[in-house]
């Protein structure tokens, strides 16, 4: 079989004869060049010579004239030199070289598959390098998105919390003042029923001591209880006149309870006061009324003289009746210890 091994300067090799032509080739000077440079020689019939020269060139040529790159991109084509009994050492030098140029073809296969797996390998490696880097950018961002979750939980749970508590002290300002209002209201009618409870102490303490006093001030007396006349509807004067200016204050005599106040025709505006003892005094001809009802004490004032009704000009008519009969309102108030 032919090698496919290029020529080199210095080294040529002979294409072997048909099978049918063994017997009859004999190579010759012409035909086979000589050996150039140290070689090795067998020795006793049958050997083969190997010169290291001619195998370096071999060498050279299987390698060097495309490169391990071209040798790895070409068919591979074994050579093989037929075994031949009685060869010449020219002829044991060229099936040495073809061996040789064999050994090293199968080799860089060899390193060209080799390199071929290792460039698979390595892809495999960057491949799988790669995924491994999405995959851990992924669980990058996996993690990063479930911590601004958690954030943004975190952030909307405070914000409510914020709010609840906002609005619980809103609560508990709002029932501290309404609180705070009752209290106020409370103690503001405690305060007024407590003032009350001590007039009406006062009073009673007024009534029980049996302090008396005038009914008015700046007066003079005009009139005694009894004086016969016609201006009178009965024929005589049922009371004590007190003339004085309009507008003199009118006071209770005594401490008692308001149980009439009003118009009362020709007595004009007349206030009843009644004592503890059921003694009714009437004060009339007023021209105005500071106490309709109600608990007076002795020396308050209840009204203002006027001149109201059936009059001749300003002027108190005081009238002291007992059991519904009228008694003499001077005899009345000097038992009191009164001096009009």
């Amino acid at each position: 079989m032919a090698s496919n091994l290029p020529a080199r300067e210095g080294d040529e090799i002979q294409e072997p004869p048909s099978a049918g032509a063994w017997g009859e080739w004999n190579p010759t000077e012409d035909s086979v060049r000589p050996i150039r440079g140290k070689h090795r020689t067998s020795k006793g019939g049958g050997g083969l010579a190997r010169s290291s020269t001619v195998l370096g060139v071999g060498i050279i040529a299987a390698v060097g004239a495309g490169g391990i790159a071209t040798a790895q991109n070409r068919p591979q084509v074994p050579i093989s030199i037929p075994s031949l009994p009685g060869l010449s050492d020219d002829d044991s030098d060229k099936e040495s070289r073809r061996a040789e140029a064999d050994a090293r073809h199968a080799k860089a296969k060899a390193a060209s598959d080799a390199q071929s797996q290792d460039q698979a390998d390595a892809g495999e490696v960057l491949r799988t390098r790669i995924l491994q880097q999405a995959e851990s950018q992924q669980e990058a961002v996996d993690v990063q998105t479930r911590v601004q979750a958690e954030q943004a939980a975190r952030e909307a749970a405070a914000a409510e919390a914020k709010t609840k508590r906002e609005e619980a002290e809103k609560a508990a300002e709002e029932a501290r003042l309404a609180a705070e209002q009752q209290a106020k209201e409370a103690a503001e009618k405690a305060a007024k029923e407590a003032a009350e409870a001590k007039a009406e102490q006062e009073q009673a303490a007024k009534a029980v001591t049996g302090s008396y006093s005038l009914p008015t001030s700046s007066y003079t007396i005009t009139s005694h209880y009894g004086v016969a006349g016609s201006m009178w509807s009965s024929g005589y004067h049922t009371g004590l006149d007190f003339a004085a200016p309009t507008g003199t204050p009118v006071k209770a005599v005594g401490a008692g309870k308001i149980i009439s106040a009003g118009w009362s025709g020709a007595y004009g505006y007349r206030i009843v006061l009644q004592l503890a003892d059921g003694t009714e005094v009437w004060y009339c001809h007023l021209s105005s009324m500071s106490v309709t009802s109600g608990q007076v004490g002795a020396g308050d004032t209840i009204g203002r003289v006027g001149a109201t009704g059936n009059v001749t000009g300003p002027h108190l008519h005081l009238e002291v009746r007992k059991g519904g009969s009228t008694v003499d309102p001077l005899s009345w108030l000097r038992s009191k210890g009164l001096t009009p």
